[in-house]
């Protein structure tokens, strides 16, 4: 098993509450998880509780990648975790996402561990960079 791990952060200006809530709520989710361009997410499915279970659909062109994981901590509004099963991902994967309200805007850390290689860990990178992006968006623009 791999220790190799991707640390992303970010300033949202948003409320810390919109930009937690965003990572358990289905239809956010379907409108930010995009790690890559041109790709879609039709199908989100949340059960947002520890021990609770998670089902992200992401798509690009005719290829369906879905993703799974059980949420493992949820202490609102400071931290997310959830184990992260892709189709580069190891088994045991953990995304751990803190949150910090720094005067009305949010601070926020994903750390994700364990790949099964270099390259995917890379790739995951640049995904995380990117969903970030999209729920920047999401989230900023909600008045």
């Amino acid at each position: 098993m791999s220790e190799m791990s991707v640390v992303v952060s970010r300033r949202f200006a948003a409320p810390v509450a919109r930009v937690f809530e965003a990572w358990l709520d289905p239809d956010a989710l379907a409108r930010f998880m995009f790690p890559g361009p041109d790709m879609s997410v039709p199908s989100v499915k949340t059960d947002p509780v520890v021990g609770g279970a998670f089902e992200i659909v992401m798509q690009a062109g005719d290829r369906r990648m879905p993703h799974r994981g059980v949420y493992r901590e949820i202490n609102r509004y400071s931290r997310l975790s959830f184990t992260w099963e892709g189709p580069f991902t190891e088994p045991d994967s953990l995304v751990t996402l803190d949150f910090w309200d720094v005067n009305g805007e949010t601070e926020l850390t994903l750390t994700h561990v364990r790949f099964p290689s270099e390259e995917s860990r890379t790739n995951h990178e640049g995904g995380w960079i990117r969903i970030f992006d999209c729920l920047g968006t999401m989230v900023c623009s909600v008045r």
